[in-house]
């Protein structure tokens, strides 16, 4: 193997590692949340993005007339 090839062969098996690297990387986060999020451990953390008043913990419903 010439001194250019093994270069451009390590090179793709270092992306090939970082890449594995890096999907295992979210993999164990989104099951870490996942995991979590079975315990009970999370909150639902959305504030009624739309901003509608509640009545109670009931959405408020405006009525057209």
């Amino acid at each position: 193997m010439s001194g250019a090839h093994r270069r451009r062969h390590d090179n793709r098996r270092r992306q090939k590692a970082s890449a594995a690297m890096g999907f295992l990387f979210f993999l164990l986060f989104f099951l870490t949340l996942a995991l979590l999020s079975a315990l009970g451990l999370t909150a639902d953390s959305r504030d009624s993005a739309d901003w509608k008043p509640s009545d109670g913990g009931r959405r408020w419903q405006s009525h057209h007339c």
